[in-house]
């Protein structure tokens, strides 16, 4: 230790000294951290490919994938009936739906409430557990923190202090404040029960309430986002880039969605409404019927005119950024308008629709006015909705293109490898990069779209790089050689629909690769895991979640209901507690309903993974408990200063 009067270490030291005064105050905290670094890890929850499935994602964030229904059954065992544990997690998962399902026919509520109550604080007491008592408090409600501090710690098997909480649990239902008070546990065994989450991309698409999952993980007390490329398409069209706007519309229009964008996000569809309804009224747009298989023909119109607008201005950034190497995409020059054919890689392909009024033969991917007015409108409402902002924000600061935490490596997508299995290589602004650094380039590029966005430069490579992310053949979010969106459109030969998938999704299957990709992010292959989202696992086919032998892990099981019919069930997700990591596939959620009434949740089947059950993981064994003990060894330094008066104590 470097105790010159001038050196960085005891200057560090010296500024320390202003929080911790004295040998009492740095010991004591001391003491607290030791303590801490002995306690269980706290449980992480992983999800990732949610889609805008709200109810689905917000059950399972509810139950914790099944952790509070087997914390239930441990704690009474045989003593309740499995009804009573189906209506104490009920009243855990939906506590102010289910009081009030429950009063309307409950004869004694106040008797209810006493054994409900009880139950749930026998759930809390052990969820509390592997927590300090601190930290448990910070969880509290602040109307009832002094109450629940009380029942959860007092000894209650002593006779003096069993009447002290009887009394306190009686009072609070003669007051008519039992009703809230099991709101108040309930919150707290939940927020308990999942310390950290991790959301491994793709919130946006396909479901109809992305913005209300994005409303509830901001408000969440501990949670990052490794971003999808569905996220980083609404990222885009935040930003104002016009072809994510273009990819967003046609997503929310083919899934019957609008409403998304109109009542979530204030953003106003009219002006493509009028301008589909005038240039698209005599054609039935047939082949762009919405995927619900409704016959709502505004919106066909909605998805067609957008599709054309799509394609335009995506074979204009194209053009812009010939690095990008997306020529391959631009297929409106590709067709021969009068015989209804389109050429693809010299073979010529019947088209299934050629009504194209607002394209120029002599120019294709040139807007027509009336289309670049509408995107004018249309690029206001997205840079001006003052809640996709907000979401913007929240993505940028707590989401990142990858993650390391507690030895797992996170991302949504894959590490971009060539055909021999090797990174691959790519020329990101003009210098080859693989892996890791290839990785960090995209992450510094998106953050450094926002910031030029908001220095009004236009048609900057960072903010379209955004869009390249979306379908780009070597982007990690995409991770395929093309995305065949005209194809699937206009062609009905299925041969030209086919997208290649990057080598790593054959790769990732081998302990191998998935080894090697550990080791390039620093983490040691002994230990670690991948932990990936982006590939449904069709259980149907019977694909498994566990691949490379053991080493990645992929929780995209069908959290879609669009995708349900191929995976077979209703999502992965995966936990990593103090006992070792488990994945859990989950059945369909049926509604809050019949969660409410009939205690009715997700079936859930948990698979152990890597069970430490013998060795318990403790917060020593994580990152933040190597945090803590460098704090520890920081307070040690701080305590021999003063014992040797190097940093004269201080007791005002």
């Amino acid at each position: 230790m470097d105790l010159r009067k001038d050196s960085p270490e005891l200057k560090y030291l010296s500024l320390l000294s202003k929080k911790f005064k004295n040998i009492p105050d740095t010991a004591t905290e001391i003491i607290n951290l030791q303590a801490i670094l002995n306690l269980p890890k706290g449980t992480e929850h992983f999800l990732t490919d949610i889609h805008g499935e709200y109810d689905a994602f917000n059950h399972v964030l509810k139950n914790g994938s099944g952790s509070i229904r087997a914390k239930i059954n441990d704690i009474f065992q045989d003593s309740i009936s499995n009804f009573e544990k189906k209506e104490l997690a009920s009243v855990i998962y939906y506590p102010k739906e289910k009081v009030e399902y429950v009063s309307k026919s409950m004869v004694n509520m106040d008797k209810w409430y006493k054994t409900i109550i009880y139950r749930m604080i026998e759930v809390c007491s052990v969820t509390a557990s592997k927590y300090t008592s601190s930290k448990v408090r910070k969880a509290m409600s602040s109307d009832f923190a002094y109450v629940l501090q009380e029942v959860l710690y007092e000894r209650r098997e002593l006779p003096n202090r069993k009447e002290y909480v009887e009394s306190i649990i009686d009072t609070i239902i003669s007051l008519g404040r039992a009703k809230y008070f099991v709101i108040a546990i309930s919150n707290l065994i939940q927020r308990l029960t999942i310390d950290k989450l991790h959301i491994v991309g793709d919130i946006y698409d396909r479901g109809p309430y992305p913005h209300r999952i994005i409303d509830k993980l901001i408000n969440h007390h501990n949670v990052d986002i490794q971003w999808g490329n569905h996220d980083m398409l609404w990222m885009g069209a935040a930003l104002g880039n016009r072809a994510c706007i273009a990819n967003v519309i046609r997503i929310c229009a083919r899934y019957s969605n609008t409403d998304i964008l109109e009542e979530g996000y204030g953003i106003n569809l009219l002006p493509l409404a009028r301008f589909v309804i005038d240039t698209y009224k005599n054609d039935d747009c047939k082949s762009f019927r919405p995927k619900d298989g409704s016959s709502d023909e505004l919106m066909a119109k909605i998805h067609k005119g957008i599709s054309i607008i799509q394609f335009k201005i995506e074979g204009e950034i194209s053009n812009r950024h010939p690095d990008f190497n997306l020529e391959n995409r631009q297929m409106l020059h590709r067709i021969d308008y009068e015989k209804g054919i389109v050429k693809i890689e010299g073979k010529d392909y019947k088209l299934n629709d050629t009504y194209f009024p607002t394209i120029d033969k002599e120019n294709p991917y040139k807007l027509s006015p009336r289309e670049e007015e509408v995107m004018e409108i249309l690029t206001r409402y997205f840079l001006n909705s003052e809640k996709l902002q907000r979401h913007l924000q929240f993505f940028l600061t707590n989401g990142s293109l990858y993650l390391k935490y507690n030895s797992n490596l996170l991302y949504h997508g894959c590490i971009p490898l060539n055909k021999k299995g090797e990174l691959q290589e790519v020329v990101l602004r003009g210098v080859k990069v693989k892996g890791k650094d290839y990785l960090d380039g995209v992450e510094e590029i998106v953050r450094q779209a926002y910031y030029f966005q908001h220095q009004n430069v236009k048609n900057s490579f960072e903010v379209d790089f955004l869009w390249y992310l979306w379908c780009g053949q070597n982007s990690p979010l995409f991770g395929k050689d093309a995305m065949k969106t005209f194809e699937r459109y206009f062609i009905d030969d299925k041969e030209t629909h086919v997208e290649e998938k990057n080598p790593y999704y054959t790769y990732c299957e081998t302990e191998e690769s998935c080894r090697m990709i550990l080791e390039e992010f620093g983490l040691n292959p002994n230990i670690s895991h991948i932990v990936n989202g982006h590939m449904p696992v069709k259980t149907l086919k019977g694909e498994k979640p566990v691949k490379g032998n053991g080493k990645l892990f992929v929780i995209d099981g069908g959290f879609s209901k669009a995708y349900q019919k191929e995976t077979g069930i209703a999502g992965y997700t995966l936990v990593y507690n103090s006992y070792g990591l488990k994945i859990i596939s989950h059945d369909p959620f049926e509604s809050v309903e019949k969660a409410v009434r009939e205690g009715k949740d997700i079936i859930s089947f948990t698979r152990i993974v890597e069970d430490t059950s013998v060795n318990r993981i403790r917060v020593k064994d994580t990152d933040i408990g190597k945090e803590l003990q460098s704090q520890i060894n920081d307070l040690k330094k701080l305590l021999i200063c003063y014992k040797r008066g190097v940093i004269m104590e201080s007791y005002n």
